[in-house]
């Protein structure tokens, strides 16, 4: 499936999402999605995005943690599912997106929690979306300058 309908689907089901556990799972897919558009990008992207499109991947597979992660749904990881980039610049400008919606919707999950555990969880899950973000912007930067005929 091709990454944009992914980062869409996670985008719907993230707006969509009302209780603390639909929320941390979607923030969860994005984290898998950005580790596989990461990886995707390391193996098929412009050599001269490879290495930070591998810090994307890593970034997003710290965040992620193990694939049996409680707050999965049967639906398992939207992210299993990429199997074409269409459009890099494109791709990366809609998962700068949905991550930066990720981090918004984990930040009223943050100030509304009464569980410590769950306030760190969210904390934490930030910091990665955030992360995540910039290796994305990274990214971005190497495209324009590859296509300005810069050297990256």
């Amino acid at each position: 499936m091709d990454a944009e309908r992914l980062i869409e689907a996670t985008r719907y089901a993230l707006a969509e999402s009302k209780a603390v556990p639909d929320i941390v799972a979607e923030a969860w897919q994005a984290q898998a999605l950005a580790e596989a558009v990461g990886s995707h990008l390391a193996i098929n992207g412009p050599p001269t995005v490879r290495s930070e499109a591998l810090g994307l991947s890593e970034a997003g597979s710290r965040a992620c943690g193990s694939l049996h992660h409680p707050a999965l749904r049967a639906d398992g990881v939207r992210a299993t599912r990429l199997t074409m980039i269409g459009d890099a610049r494109c791709t990366l400008l809609d998962l700068a997106g949905l991550l930066g919606e990720t981090g918004a919707a984990l930040v009223s999950v943050a100030v509304s929690a009464d569980e410590e555990g769950l306030y760190w969880q969210c904390v934490e899950a930030i910091d990665a979306a955030d992360e995540s973000g910039d290796r994305v912007i990274g990214i971005l930067r190497r495209l324009a300058l590859r296509e300005r005929g810069g050297v990256a």
